[in-house]
């Protein structure tokens, strides 16, 4: 990060570019760096090259800074009084700095992060420190401050980076041009979340001439502890939960989250209407007549056979039973693949989008609900293998005919029931909401979604690092931005103005310590 009280702490340094041995890299028991000169000469010609657009720039750039650190201090206040109106047992973290600062913590490897999630962070955090301390260089440069050096540092193992130049030089410059050169990082970090947003919002456009956007959830890959695993094949798309269609793996989360929440908790009887709106969630199926009552009609179900019971019609008098209660008679043993193919009934399936049973069977069927395992969810997941053998066959055969093939005929799509914990399984499996519009790109399939995890981390980690920057804390930029800003009251005197700036920096130093601890408890003890 970069560090305006390491810089201006450090020995008057000469207005030339200095050469690489007139200052030794530090090396100490809590501090290390390594100082790079390559890039001084060409800094300063771009700088003074565009003096007066970046000037114009950075301007904006220092009333921002202004602005957010004023913001940046209220949060602090606010999630320090949070910390004691909190309820009693409540271990949350709350206020907009405490959830901000959890979700970028939540972005940090964890036990199953994968190779990407961590090359996406790694990027992402050395594009956001960079481009904050090229502001800086940049911005100096066009006030005509040379750069000494760009160092990389690590302190108490903690890594950053930051630009040297000459501090009797920048004492002599105007205030709003201090300003400028110290607010230019935080500045820049704002601007690149800005880019990021943008380019996260329009990637559908820019990637659509190769895929597919919001056309279903793209199988990337599936686990093999996944309880998917055989059922589902990477380069699948699922296209459907419980007959409603997905678009996007947010959709299907959100689906199977709620079929999670409608399942049951223990076995229950119901004998009036009071706790009918419970059967308003189950989902059934036109089974003909003729197969019951050639089914088998036992305790229990064995091999592929499962447990079916008839779904009541009518709301009076209603008389429902399930597990363990249920009678022998109302049990029907039935082949469930068979089954899952027949038309739908009842409301677990909102084909009728309201809360009255749906009876669409004809006279010869009867509504069949599978019974439910307390604990268990029953959902039915439809997908689209569209790169399977057969299904580029069919696609081949209708692009060179005008036919109409039928579609369901093929091993194109395909139908599965799983039953157990929904919620689990959904975040089992690794999706994307890009699909290949070509087999052939089909080897570029993780682009988009490793394009949205660098955009997110990027902006993830580029508004931290602005945010974080921004507090009155002493040794980071928020420090020298007050500092500066308070040489604006011209009525006070220099003694004041420090014993203001060191209360202003002692009040946010233990502020913002107290906010981080509440993160760094939460995420690795509670959350």
């Amino acid at each position: 990060m970069a560090d305006g009280r390491w810089r201006r702490r450090a020995r008057p340094q000469t207005l030339l570019p200095l050469h690489a041995g007139s200052a030794p890299n530090a090396v100490s028991c809590w501090y290390c760096d390594f100082k790079i000169y390559a890039f001084n000469g060409a800094l300063f010609s771009l700088g003074r090259r565009y003096s007066r657009f970046l000037k114009i720039w950075f301007t904006m750039g220092a009333a921002f800074s202004f602005v957010i650190l004023v913001g940046v201090s209220v949060m602090l206040l606010w999630d320090f009084i949070d910390a004691f109106n909190l309820p009693h047992g409540t271990s949350g973290v709350n206020g907009i700095l405490g959830s901000w600062l959890f979700g970028t913590f939540s972005l940090l490897p964890g036990l199953s992060i994968s190779i990407m999630d961590v090359g996406s962070i790694i990027v992402s955090t050395l594009l956001s420190v960079g481009l904050h301390e090229f502001g800086h260089a940049i911005a100096a440069t066009s006030e005509g401050v040379h750069i000494e050096y760009i160092a990389v540092f690590l302190a108490i193992l903690v890594p950053g980076a930051l630009v040297a130049f000459n501090l009797q030089y920048l004492q002599s410059l105007p205030h709003s041009a201090v300003l400028r050169i110290y607010g230019a990082g935080i500045w820049h970090n704002v601007t690149f979340c800005a880019a990021c947003l943008m380019t996260l919002i329009s990637l559908p456009i820019i990637l659509h001439p190769f895929f597919l956007h919001g056309e279903g959830a793209f199988v990337l890959g599936v686990p093999k502890a996944s309880p998917f695993y055989g059922y589902l094949s990477p380069y699948d798309v699922i296209v459907a939960i419980d007959g409603l269609k997905i678009k996007n793996p947010h959709e299907w989360i959100s689906l199977m989250s709620e079929v999670d929440s409608q399942m049951l908790t223990e076995p229950f009887e119901i004998k009036d209407t009071k706790k009918f709106q419970v059967l308003n969630h189950r989902k059934g199926y036109c089974v003909p007549n003729t197969w019951i009552e050639g089914s088998s009609n036992f305790d229990s179900c064995h091999n592929e056979l499962t447990a079916f019971v008839r779904m009541p019609c009518f709301n009076s008098s209603l008389i429902f039973l399930s597990g363990e209660k249920n009678k022998s008679e109302d049990r029907y043993c039935l082949i469930a693949r068979e089954v899952v193919k027949l038309k739908k009934c009842w409301n677990g399936w909102k084909l009728n989008g309201t809360n009255e049973p749906s009876c669409a069977c004809s006279v010869d069927e009867t509504c069949m609900t599978p019974v439910q395992i307390p604990g268990m969810s029953w959902v039915e997941v439809t997908y689209s293998s569209l790169y399977s053998p057969d299904c580029l066959e069919y696609k081949r055969h209708s692009s060179m005919y005008s036919e109409k093939f039928d579609f369901g005929s093929t091993s194109c799509e395909g139908t599965f029931v799983y039953i157990g914990n929904t919620l689990s399984a959904a975040h089992s499996v690794h999706l994307s909401a890009y699909q290949p519009q070509w087999a052939s790109t089909i080897l570029i399939a993780h682009l988009p979604n490793m394009l949205e995890k660098i955009l997110s981390h990027c902006f993830h980690m580029s508004a931290s690092l602005a945010l974080v920057n921004s507090l009155p804390v002493y040794f980071l930029d928020g420090e020298s931005v007050l500092e500066t800003i308070l040489c604006y009251f011209t009525f006070l005197s220099g003694r004041r103005r420090r014993k203001i700036l060191h209360f202003c920096l002692v009040g946010g130093t233990i502020l913002s310590f107290i906010s981080f601890s509440r993160v760094v408890y939460f995420v690795l003890v509670v959350h």
